[in-house]
């Protein structure tokens, strides 16, 4: 299977960010994972500012959150997208420290386990020794690749109205 690599959004990738968030809706997709709010950005050039902001840190939530892409190397092709959440606040703490998303097309693929080791090994370097993964309990392509990468369900718990788990992934062997 084709490697991937994690990039930064940015605006020579227009053409990209918003083929990758138009397949999610035309597939039904009401959000697109792992994006710091794509679906809710009209406009390309706000949601990279929102990006870059959140990246240095957001001062109000005390919270830097990192967003990249997951790109193909074989033909550039964006594959997925990934946030890490650098730490957790009350508000944050059950939606986890990592949130990700796979575009429709390229599902079932192995793609979602590659690139949450990617972020993985970012979140090593980045200094954090441990993360949660938070899923819906009946998105089972979503736990599986969190256990596939050695996460352990540690906390299930109902939020709005849907059951929500919690995968611990301990990153010294990563």
């Amino acid at each position: 299977m084709d490697e991937l690599e994690l990039i930064y959004p940015s605006l020579d990738m227009k053409e990209d960010i918003l083929q990758y968030k138009e397949e999610h809706f035309k597939y039904g997709d009401m959000q697109v994972h792992g994006t710091g709010g794509l679906a809710y950005y009209d406009d390309l050039d706000e949601w990279l500012e929102h990006i870059e902001t959140i990246r240095k840190g957001n001062l109000d939530a005390g919270i830097k959150t990192s967003t990249f892409f997951s790109r193909r190397v074989s033909d550039g092709k964006l594959i997925g997208c990934v946030k890490l959440h650098h730490s957790l606040n009350e508000e944050l703490k059950n939606g986890g420290h990592i949130a990700y998303g796979i575009r429709p097309s390229e599902r079932g693929r192995g793609y979602g386990i590659k690139q949450l080791k990617l972020i993985l090994g970012f979140a090593k370097q980045e200094g954090l020794t441990q993360v949660i993964v938070a899923c819906d309990k009946d998105n089972i392509a979503s736990a599986k690749t969190a256990i596939g990468c050695g996460g352990i369900s540690v906390k299930e718990f109902e939020e709005d109205g849907v059951m929500k788990q919690h995968y611990l992934i301990e990153l010294k062997g990563i």
